[in-house]
């Protein structure tokens, strides 16, 4: 008996000396390295079908594809694949499940102003792989004026005329034109689709933004 208690206690120092997460978490993982990747970057050679597959698979989860044209070969040479995407307005503070705007300043701005963003890449077929350019054009829009102007929007009258109030949406600011916003590129989301593409080609997740804005 006495020697029974003493292997309770002794267990009971060992684990309380270690600490309990040790036993039900399992090894520790060794920390995530993350390597920049370069854009455009380089893939090994691989089925032409399969790399485009994976470069439209991953451009859809973040906007819509407006047009695209596959790598392939004619009679000489191969030919490089291209693809475009419909414009799309950046995801806001309150849309954390959309992608198309990444973590902290993108996605503030995206919901103090009106940014839409189109992605673009280019497949380029080598003698060693293939070359991909991931492209992200950020823009900005250009209105006639804001949405609720304080000056000479609504005037109290006083002479007596009866004012009617005509159709509200007139009044709605009227959308002139698109101008690139700062750099006219969004960097951080050509990253992110590049990371996303090199890592189902490689079978190489990239590690996983984190916080409240980490999406």
């Amino acid at each position: 008996m006495n020697r029974r208690a003493w292997l309770v206690n002794a267990s009971a120092l060992v684990v309380t000396a270690t600490g309990c997460h040790h036993f039900f978490q399992g090894p520790r993982r060794a920390p995530q390295v993350e390597v920049p990747l370069v854009n455009p970057f380089q893939v090994g050679p691989a089925d032409p079908e399969l790399v485009w597959s994976q470069v439209v698979d991953t451009v859809d989860d973040y906007f819509r594809i407006k047009s695209e044209t596959r790598v392939r070969r004619d009679s000489a040479a191969w030919m490089e694949g291209r693809l475009e995407t419909f414009p799309e307005i950046g995801g806001t503070l309150f849309e954390p499940w959309r992608g198309d705007s990444t973590r902290g300043f993108e996605r503030i701005q995206s919901t103090f102003q009106t940014i839409r963003r189109t992605a673009f890449v280019k497949v380029v077929p080598g003698a060693d792989g293939y070359l991909i350019d991931v492209k992200v054009v950020k823009e900005k829009e250009d209105v006639d004026h804001s949405q609720y102007p304080t000056a000479g929007s609504s005037v109290q009258r006083h002479d007596g005329s009866v004012v009617r109030t005509a159709n509200v949406l007139n009044d709605l600011p009227m959308t002139i034109d698109w101008y690139p916003a700062g750099a006219g590129r969004d960097l951080e989301l050509e990253r992110r689709l590049a990371e996303r593409i090199a890592g189902r080609l490689t079978n190489i997740e990239a590690p996983e933004p984190t916080g409240i804005l980490g999406h």
